[in-house]
């Protein structure tokens, strides 16, 4: 009974401390510039005139209690993270899942994989810095397309990855029965072989859309202005009349967590079966 307790208290103290950030958001994007700015001199966690102006001001630009108007509006930067992120969330998903069957069921020469993983061990800037000069070289910079690309090709390998634990863990002799049933080898894939899979192919997704979805410095070092996404676009939340606009990036913050939370939500079903299907058994 003495150690229940004791698990329940630490439980409740560690959830209040990893909840706590979520909390101070939640708290700054309802309250009015004179709560958030340096001048108010105190600080609440409940505010004290709780107004939507935060997010009237994202959405619009202007606001009654905001010093300056935006230039520009949270549309266009949501426009642009939805798309990229989707597109470039497909792309992975699909190349990764058929190279990962190939590689799974055909034994083909597994360093195929390492050598994706290697688009993962340089660092961000080190790849970057030729991806740059290539995509200004194709006048893909600052294009919905080119982000979308990289965004695809950046993730394949957690996708190749991932989808390749589960098409191990699968039996081939399923396949097997439907091409002796008269299937062909797409068939069988398509037909029965993705259906099985299908929590895998969801949990998946949903971790590259999220891996997609937060991207900054992809983001950043590829777009200007047209598909500047949501974290640009958060970093560039200060004026020179106001400083930081905290309560404006707490609004974006709560506005830019819907996406994968709806995601999520919609998928809940496939996702517990999808994120134990390949775990390695003992």
């Amino acid at each position: 009974m003495n150690g229940l307790i004791i698990r329940t208290v630490a439980i409740a103290i560690v959830s209040c401390i990893a909840l706590l950030p979520i909390t101070w958001m939640i708290s700054m994007a309802f309250k009015p510039a004179a709560e958030w700015t340096t001048a108010a001199g105190e600080i609440s966690l409940i505010p004290k005139n709780p107004t939507l102006s935060n997010f009237v001001y994202v959405f619009t630009g202007n606001a009654p209690d905001q010093v300056v108007s935006l230039d520009r509006t949270v549309w266009g930067p949501l426009f642009a993270s939805l798309l990229t992120s989707v597109i470039g969330t497909l792309i992975a998903v699909v190349c990764g899942t058929a190279a990962a069957y190939a590689v799974s069921r055909e034994k083909i020469n597994e360093s195929i994989g390492l050598s994706l993983l290697q688009l993962r061990i340089f660092p961000p800037l080190a790849v970057m810095i030729p991806v740059m000069i290539m995509w200004a070289f194709l006048r893909m910079i600052d294009t919905w397309w080119g982000l979308a690309l990289i965004y695809g090709i950046v993730t394949l390998p957690f996708s190749f990855w991932l989808m390749k634990a589960y098409f191990d863990e699968l039996p081939r002799e399923i396949e097997e029965a439907a091409i002796v049933e008269g299937c062909t080898p797409f068939m069988a894939f398509r037909q029965i072989t993705l259906p099985i899979v299908a929590s895998a192919v969801a949990s998946t997704a949903l971790f590259i859309f999220i891996l997609n979805w937060s991207d900054y410095i992809i983001a950043l070092l590829l777009t200007r202005k047209d598909w500047t996404t949501i974290p640009v676009y958060m970093n560039a939340l200060a004026t020179a009349a106001s400083g930081q606009l905290y309560g404006a990036k707490a609004a974006l913050g709560l506005i830019a967590a819907i996406p994968p939370v709806v995601l999520g939500i919609s998928i809940q079903r496939f996702l517990v079966r999808g994120l134990t299907f390949g775990a390695l058994k003992q």
